[in-house]
């Protein structure tokens, strides 16, 4: 997503960081930042809604949909704050 973003709405930077040979390595960076930004916040924010093992138990449809909903908020603060800036 990032790559597509740079490719389409900075093509400079894009450009320069494919001349450079440092588009990749930042990719990388970006994806692994992103990666261990979902991991922090995911557990967070089910823990603060009582996304518990007991609700899970008790109601699993209940729990994937928070689950979902918190993964898409998630998601959305990364967008804003790794791949769209």
């Amino acid at each position: 997503m990032r790559r597509d973003y740079l490719k389409e709405y900075r093509p400079g930077l894009f450009n320069t960081m494919m001349l450079n040979g440092t588009l990749y390595p930042h990719l990388a960076e970006v994806d692994e930042a992103a990666q261990r930004r979902l991991d922090a916040l995911m557990p967070q924010l089910a823990k603060e809604a009582g996304a518990t093992e007991a609700l899970k138990a008790r109601d699993p449809l209940a729990w994937v949909g928070l689950m979902n909903c918190y993964k898409a908020q998630v998601e959305e603060m990364i967008f804003a704050e790794l791949i769209y800036q």
